[in-house]
């Protein structure tokens, strides 16, 4: 638990208040994907979702006000939803396009 406390504290200090994006990709039990999927897209910081092939089940893009908000949303949410068999959660460090616009960068 100590790795774990020490990680959020890292993740904290970096992200501090600032918006965090992340792309999380759930492998779920197949018969259940589509409810799930369908849940998942409900939650209002969900941006996207996808059902797709090869190594996982469903991808979701999420925007949250702040690190703690992703932590909640994923402990909070997506962890009582019967069928998740495992989430993977990759935070955005620098969007290069987004929505079909490229955005610069400075």
């Amino acid at each position: 638990m100590a790795a774990g406390n020490d990680m959020e504290q890292a993740l904290t200090a970096l992200y501090g208040e600032d918006q965090v994006a992340a792309v999380i990709t759930l492998k779920v039990d197949t018969k259940e994907a589509d409810r799930i999927a369908t849940e998942i897209a409900k939650f209002e910081v969900i941006q996207d979702v996808f059902l797709v092939t090869g190594d996982t089940d469903i991808v979701a893009k999420a925007r949250f006000k702040n690190y703690k908000g992703l932590k909640d949303f994923v402990l909070a949410n997506l962890a009582p939803i019967p069928g998740i068999k495992d989430t993977k959660t990759l935070m955005v460090v620098t969007t290069y396009k987004e929505a079909g616009k490229t955005r610069s960068q400075s």
